[in-house]
């Protein structure tokens, strides 16, 4: 198979997967054991990660800029009106500082195994709706969230799917829980390339190497961003029952074929 036609199926998988409870980086190394590539997964993930902070910051572009006025204002006015956002400002980095600790399993199988402990989380919590709206958010509900992001280091455990069963655990509306796992994403998403960086200027690319790159990453943040909107209606209508599936199946698969 040609070299930019891998890169363009691991740019479509990642951003595809990247917003939905299914693991981003436990499909990637699933494609990438079929298609039996030589390509740097590590700068790959850096990359195309970069695509998907892309596009969900495009998509909060309005309540991050919110977030971020009324943080500033709130610690110069002290007025009761900033104070829900301001609040919420400092769990986001609750939640972000709980999960800055990379951890890599190269374990095919060990995948298989995480994707059935996916299923299983989002199956106990498929129908739960949730009573809190953002301002009721506490420290406790962000400290919860932000433990469940811990696991969702684990090739096969979804980082989305985890932060939202943390969420509607604490009683979070389905949109409160949602809207906060994907505002979470984005300081881990920075994190985690600058961390990433490192690979990515000692790996010596090419310029062909760095244009294939590149147009993973660039595919990668269109599919993000079109996938994150599906994906949010259906959490709104209660239908993670279809990842549960999913993630059942492919896991299934994963443990006895590969």
């Amino acid at each position: 198979m040609n070299i930019l036609i891998k890169f363009i199926i691991l740019g479509l998988v990642q951003g595809f997967t990247e917003p939905i409870p299914v693991s981003s980086s436990g499909h990637i190394m699933i494609i990438n054991n079929l298609l039996n590539t030589n390509i740097d997964m590590e700068i790959l993930a850096t990359l195309t990660n970069f695509g998907s902070l892309i596009a969900i910051c495009f998509l909060y572009r309005k309540k991050i800029i919110t977030l971020v006025k009324d943080f500033f204002s709130h610690l110069k006015t002290k007025d009761k009106k900033t104070y829900n956002n301001y609040k919420y400002c400092w769990y986001l980095v609750i939640g972000t500082k709980l999960g800055l600790f990379d951890f890599l399993e190269d374990n095919i199988k060990f995948v298989g195994v995480t994707l059935l402990i996916t299923a299983l989380f989002l199956f106990a919590i498929r129908n739960v709706k949730g009573k809190k709206d953002d301002k009721d958010i506490t420290f406790i509900d962000a400290l919860v969230i932000g433990i469940f992001q811990v696991f969702a280091l684990l090739p096969g455990i979804s980082r989305s799917g985890a932060t939202i069963v943390g969420g509607l655990s604490r009683d979070l509306k389905r949109e409160t829980a949602f809207d906060f796992s994907f505002l979470l994403y984005i300081p881990i998403s920075i994190a985690t390339g600058i961390l990433g960086l490192k690979d990515l200027f000692s790996a010596g690319l090419d310029t062909i190497s760095f244009i294939y790159y590149l147009i993973a990453t660039v595919i990668a943040g269109f599919v993000t961003y079109f996938a994150t909107i599906w994906f949010k209606d259906i959490v709104k209508k209660g239908k993670l029952i279809y990842f549960v599936i999913y993630c059942l199946i492919v896991g299934l698969l994963v443990i006895l074929f590969l």
